[in-house]
């Protein structure tokens, strides 16, 4: 299990790119083992053929470079804050400038339609960071009556991600960023004649920033040649999900449309305390009031095996629950994963039976997530695992 295969514990199949948007990055990186993804109708890159573990231990101790298909929106007009509440179970008005805020959209029956990163760059002026599936179409559907505009902005995102993060930031900006460039910040820096956002936000639970290209203004080649040339000092590599996908999972991190769905409330999903239930009037508000408060999606631990998407997990002869996401953990030397029970129980703590896909039955325990760092002290640069 020492170099689990991410790519590998899905099926892979041929498929034409006619439809679904290849990254500008992308012949910067390719690798005749590559195996791409598709994520809000883009490729990704899932694996590239690197050594696993090796990469892994990479963003651990050093720094990775990561072509992400992660999908900005701009929303800005006199009403844009009014539509943010309609749609975001958070308060928005309360989002300082220059601060990026993780944000929640609700079905009207309280499931999980959306999530991502919001970003205020003005008081009418926002960028949404989403996630898997398709969102613009249910703004312009909720701002039908407001003063506002919705766009896609075709921005790309990358992000770098490890201890030595912030110091590739400083190279690769000439020393702009500044002192309190906090945990979910943001700001315009020049990186290399050209003038982009960035945030200190991530999907790894590491310290690091992702940037963001505007288009077909940016040049796309030489933003990534600077940011590779900037990271070369600091053992930069560029990488793939086989590594960002280990270190998810061990940060407690959920992927919308694999972990969370619309039948699954926020509660049921662990993210209750991204519930602000005095914003008066968000979609699916009035569900979520009435709503059980229970987690239902919990971490499993396996010294045996890897807890893969789709296996079950069961007390004594009954499947009490299904794997939504697992991996080797290199750092844990242990299979972990997340779990998806059926019912409300006193699940924490408690000793189960993973099937796994050798049909045999392996001894896990279920644990509250994040596997470690539950404070998030490494991604807010207080200390170093």
């Amino acid at each position: 299990m020492k170099n689990f295969d991410y790519a590998a514990s899905h099926p892979t199949v041929r498929i034409s790119a006619k439809r679904f948007e290849t990254s500008p990055f992308a012949d910067k990186y390719a690798t005749e083992d590559m195996v791409f993804g598709i994520y809000c109708g883009r490729f990704y890159a899932m694996s590239r053929g690197d050594d696993i573990v090796e990469h892994y231990w990479k963003l651990r101790r050093d720094v990775a470079l990561f072509d992400v298909p992660e999908k900005p929106l701009e929303i800005i007009g006199p009403d844009a804050v009014t539509l943010m509440e309609r749609v975001f179970c958070r308060r928005v008005d309360s989002l300082k400038l220059w601060r990026a805020r993780y944000c929640i959209a609700c079905t009207p029956n309280g499931g999980i339609l959306m999530d991502g990163v919001l970003i205020r760059l003005a008081p009418d002026h926002f960028w949404y960071v989403q996630a898997d599936g398709e969102f613009e179409s249910w703004l312009v559907a909720h701002a039908h009556d407001l003063d506002v505009s919705i766009r896609d902005l075709r921005s790309r995102v990358l992000q770098i991600q490890g201890p030595k993060a912030l110091e590739v930031l400083h190279s690769a900006t000439a020393g702009q960023v500044p002192d309190k460039f906090g945990y979910f910040h943001a700001g315009r820096f020049n990186f290399g004649d050209q003038e982009l956002l960035a945030t200190r936000t991530g999907w790894t639970g590491e310290l690091g920033f992702e940037i963001y290209s505007e288009g077909e203004s940016t040049d796309h080649h030489a933003l990534w040649d600077h940011l590779v040339a900037c990271g070369q000092p600091y053992g930069l590599v560029v990488s793939s999900l086989d590594s960002m996908g280990i270190r998810r999972i061990e940060a407690g991190i959920l992927d919308n449309g694999t972990d969370i769905d619309p039948s699954m409330t926020p509660y049921e999903a662990g993210l209750g305390d991204f519930v602000d239930l005095d914003s008066p009037h968000f979609v699916g508000r009035s569900a979520l009031l009435k709503a059980d408060k229970n987690c239902l999606l919990l971490g499993l631990s396996c010294d045996t095996t890897v807890p893969f998407s789709g296996l079950e997990v069961y007390d004594g002869k009954s499947a009490v629950g299904i794997v939504t996401a697992g991996a080797w953990s290199p750092c844990l030397d242990k299979g972990i994963g997340y779990v998806r029970f059926r019912e409300i129980g006193n699940w924490l703590g408690r000793q189960l039976t993973l099937c796994g896909r050798d049909g045999g039955r392996h001894p896990c325990g279920i644990v509250s997530l994040p596997f470690y760092d539950a404070e998030k002290k490494i991604a807010r640069g207080l200390a170093q695992d």
